[in-house]
Order: C-alpha cells, then sequence, then structure tokens
C-alpha cells in the first residue's frame, strides 16, 4: 500500500513542486499588468483569456529578442524548475548544463531567439492556467469551507452547493485534489518545455563535446608525461644504484650518484610543471622539454651503462614544437626501453629531419633471445598512441637480431 501512496502523493512532500508552483504563478504578474492597463477589476474567463492568450504574447516574443533574456529566462528555471547542485552558476557551464538540461548562455543566434520566445509564450499561457486554477479551486475550497460552517454560500468561483453541511464537508477535498493535479501536471510540463526550448543549442552542444573530448585528451597526454618522465628516473636511478655496488668503485659511485641526482631534479621540474597545469594556479609552467633539449636523455643513458651511437641529421631543432615534443618524450621512453629490459648495451640512436618528415629510430643488442618477453608494456604502446595522434606510424618489435623502435611522424 505504501508503494502507490509514494508514487501519486510523493510530490506533495517535494520542495520541487512548490518552487515549480511558485515558477508558474509568478507569470501571472504579466497577466495582472495587463488587467491594470485594461481596468478590469473583476475578472471573468473572458478577461482571463485577454489577459493571458491574447495582449502579452506580441510583447514577450518581442522581449525574447534581447541576448540577455534567454539567460535571465535560464537562470530561474534552474533555480526553480530544477533545484540543486546545477542550480548554480559555475564557469564550467557544460557539466551544469547536464544536471538540469537548461543553459545560461544569451542568445547567440536566431534558433536561440525563436526558442525563447516559444518558451516565453508557453510559460505565460501555462502560468496563466496555473494561476486561473489556482485563485478558482483555493476559492471553491474556502466557499465549500464555508459552507460546511453554515455560512451562506453567496460567491463559489465554480459551483454552488445547495444541500446539506456534510455534502459541503464531503466535495471540499475535490478542488484541493484538482488543484494538486494541475500542479503536478504543470510542473512536469514547463520542466520539460524548458528543457526542450532552454537547452543548449547543437552547436553548444558540439562545443561542449569538443571542450570534453580535449580535456581527456589533455588528462591522457599529462598520464604519459609523468610515466615517461618518472619512469625514465626511476630507472637511471635503479640502473645506476645497481651498477654502483656491483663495481664498488669510489669514482663510478660519485658519477653515478650525480647522474640520479641530475635525473631526478628533471623529473621533480617535470613533475612540478603537471602538477602546476592541474592547479591552475595561474603562475607560467615551465616549457615542456623538446628535442633541442635531447643531449641530457643521452648523456643519463650514457651514465647509466649504455654505449650510444648517436646520428643526428637534418635541422631537428626546427621541427615543430608540438612534433618537438613528443618526440623527445618517444625518444625517452625508448632509451627508457632499453635500459630496463637490455641493460647496458649498445644502443644506435639515429634522428633525421627534413621538411615533410621526422624519423626516430633506436636499436640496441638483444642480450637473449628470452629478453623480447613482456616488451610490450604501457611505455611502448604510449609511443605507438602519440605517434597516432601526430598523424605518424610507431612499429616496435625485433628487427634483424635487434630490439627496434621507429618513428616517422609527419611535419606538414
Amino acid at each position: 500500500m505504501s508503494l502507490p501512496f509514494s508514487r501519486w502523493f510523493g510530490p506533495l512532500t517535494r520542495a520541487v513542486t512548490y518552487t515549480r508552483w511558485l515558477h508558474l504563478v509568478v507569470s501571472g504578474v504579466v497577466g495582472l499588468t495587463f488587467a491594470s492597463i485594461l481596468g478590469i477589476t473583476d475578472a471573468g474567463v473572458a478577461d482571463w483569456f485577454l489577459m493571458f492568450f491574447v495582449h502579452p504574447v506580441p510583447l514577450v516574443a518581442a522581449a525574447a529578442l534581447v541576448p540577455a533574456m534567454r539567460r535571465a529566462e535560464g537562470l530561474q528555471a534552474r533555480v526553480m524548475l530544477f533545484p540543486g547542485a546545477h542550480a548554480r552558476v559555475d564557469d564550467d557551464e557544460s557539466e551544469d548544463a547536464a544536471g538540469s538540461g537548461v543553459s545560461v548562455s544569451p542568445s547567440a543566434s536566431w534558433d536561440d531567439r525563436v526558442r525563447t520566445a516559444l518558451w516565453l509564450v508557453l510559460r505565460l499561457e501555462v502560468g496563466g492556467a496555473t494561476a486561473f486554477a489556482t485563485v478558482n479551486l483555493i476559492g471553491q475550497a474556502l466557499a465549500l469551507t464555508g459552507a460546511a460552517a453554515g455560512a451562506p454560500d453567496e460567491d463559489s468561483p465554480l459551483f454552488a452547493v445547495a444541500g446539506p453541511r456534510w455534502l459541503a464537508a464531503l466535495l471540499l477535498p475535490l478542488p484541493l485534489l484538482a488543484l494538486y493535479v494541475v500542479v503536478v501536471l504543470a510542473g512536469l510540463l514547463v520542466a520539460a518545455a524548458a528543457r526542450r526550448f532552454l537547452g543548449p543549442s547543437p552547436a553548444q552542444r558540439l562545443a561542449a563535446l569538443e571542450e570534453r573530448t580535449e580535456q581527456l585528451i589533455e588528462r591522457n597526454r599529462i598520464a604519459r608525461e609523468l610515466h615517461d618522465s618518472i619512469g625514465h628516473a626511476l630507472t637511471v636511478a635503479v640502473v645506476q644504484a645497481g651498477a654502483a655496488r656491483a663495481t664498488a668503485d669510489p669514482a663510478f659511485t660519485e658519477r653515478a650518484l650525480e647522474a640520479i641526482e641530475d635525473t631526478g631534479r628533471h623529473a621533480l621540474e617535470d613533475l612540478e610543471r603537471v602538477l602546476r597545469v592541474l592547479r591552475e594556479d595561474g603562475r607560467p609552467a615551465r616549457e615542456r622539454p623538446t628535442l633541442a633539449d635531447a643531449d641530457r636523455l643521452l648523456v643519463s643513458a650514457r651514465t647509466a651503462g649504455a654505449k650510444l651511437y648517436v646520428d643526428l641529421s637534418g635541422p631537428v631543432d626546427r621541427v615543430p614544437g608540438p612534433v618537438s615534443r613528443e618526440g623527445y618524450r618517444m625518444l625517452q621512453e625508448a632509451l627508457t626501453n632499453v635500459l630496463r629490459h637490455a641493460g647496458p648495451v649498445p644502443v644506435r640512436v639515429q634522428v633525421a629531419a627534413d621538411e615533410a618528415l621526422l624519423t626516430l629510430d633506436v636499436r640496441n643488442a638483444l642480450p637473449a633471445p628470452a629478453a623480447t618477453t613482456g616488451r610490450g608494456g604501457s611505455g611502448l604502446r604510449g609511443i605507438r598512441e602519440r605517434a597516432t595522434l601526430l598523424g605518424g606510424r610507431a612499429d616496435t618489435g625485433p628487427h634483424e637480431g635487434d630490439w627496434r623502435v621507429r618513428v616517422e611522424l609527419p611535419l606538414t
């Protein structure tokens, strides 16, 4: 028994029922204004029709031409039709609109103005009908209350009760129940209409989707940045510490500690830059490293014991910024992959650039056939993802007895 009661009479306990009712009844102010202008003092049905369905329509339709009107109506709709956390006006318009389905942006096109005009007219008419029902049904309930108390029924808005007092008491709940039904249904109607007419336009939805996509891409890029930078620093530290302990040479140990310190300092700089971007504290973030800073990667790998043979050709320093930054991270991950899985082995690094293509080729000897096992982790997958996002390609795997990471990135 409790479930049907909660379903049919649950709106009585919800604040949104009454805020929607107030939102609709407020539209009666427009009708009352026109009643004052027209000199209507004792409004009948025909007068209500003139007050809400004839004279105000051109005025509210013209008001929709003002861009700020859409914002004002959106704010009211959020607060009174959809009360909740999304009723606040924050900078993130897409999240707010997703919560209520109502935009608070001014009209930016004729489509927005037309939909705002339709909303204003609908709100006026539904609000006028709700105000009419509110006044007359409450008046009828008061008349029935007086009749049940024995007072003469002289001014019933809808119908007069001629009969015993118990009949008036029996009929008393009917106008209140009718008012309840009108308020709930009108509230549902106006809430659905607000989402339809005040919701984001297709252009706004597309812009919000693009912004959300950019945010996801940025988060993915930051995750890769942290993986590459911190992973490289930890790999170098582990390799250097292991080599220093194995050699027990004070001079080598000192160089290893210097390499660990230098690599750790750069990793902390990268971490600070990423965290500053995430915090958005307004302070300028350090520039991301590019291929022009590749020397520090090569020095770090050499210090870790790798025997590097480097071949740089072409105007590498003039590679476009986005490609150069991603190329740096790809080279960093490729060298980290060598140190992590193959140790201090000979590594051949080729970086070539021309007017149309940047090529990275990193090859290292495999200490044993089993060394290829498990070398398809997130680092190499990140290299392939970076290359794909830039319109290029990356191949990783065994090649002529070596392990090769080859990346080709278009520059045009």
